[in-house]
């Protein structure tokens, strides 16, 4: 069964960027794909080192509890990232994360190329598009597909529960999510 990897960089349990990516997740699992939601929350990820050992050892050399997530990413067909915008970008645990997923999948045979997929940012106010742009470098420079939606994966909210008052918003998730499904579905009918 195709499977989607959503990844959420909040640090909150229970917090808005968690939220949305469940509302992804749903649209997913209805369109009959296997989801799973990772949460930061108590992940302590590091920077990359630059130490080039991910070639030899197939993965990365930091021992913090990524090697876990790359491994799932590698047996998934989509991997969908979520970030809050701290001080009008992303955070950075979720930039160095995937900046060390990038750099193994590049010494691997780039498991990552051809995965369907794309970020999400959730803001109180501002910074949603420079964060929506940061994480797409993740996804261009990998060969990886990113739909479309109705609009910029973006989505307001501050207080957790927030993002549920923007309507727009998160049917521009939905529609995101079902895209990813759809694209995924018809990639795996052409194999």
């Amino acid at each position: 069964m195709e499977k989607v990897l959503l990844l959420c960089a909040s640090p909150r349990p229970s917090g808005n960027t968690y939220q949305v990516l469940e509302e992804c997740a749903t649209v997913i699992e209805d369109e009959g794909l296997e989801v799973e939601i990772i949460s930061f929350v108590g992940k302590d990820i590091r920077s990359c080192i630059a130490c080039g050992k991910c070639g030899e050892l197939s993965e990365c050399s930091l021992n913090d509890g990524l090697n876990d997530i790359i491994i799932k990413i590698k047996e998934a067909d989509g991997f969908i990232v979520g970030s809050p915008v701290y001080f009008g970008t992303a955070r950075g645990d979720i930039m160095s994360a995937l900046q060390r997923i990038g750099m193994v999948s590049r010494s691997n045979g780039n498991f990552l190329s051809w995965k369907v997929g794309g970020p999400i940012a959730v803001a109180r106010r501002g910074g949603h598009t420079a964060t929506l742009q940061e994480m797409l470098m993740f996804f261009f420079i990998n060969d990886m597909i990113i739909p479309g939606s109705t609009y910029w994966n973006m989505v307001f909210g501050w207080t957790p529960g927030e993002v549920q008052n923007d309507t727009e918003g998160m049917e521009t998730i939905r529609k995101f999510g079902y895209n990813v499904a759809t694209l995924i579905k018809k990639i795996k009918q052409n194999e």
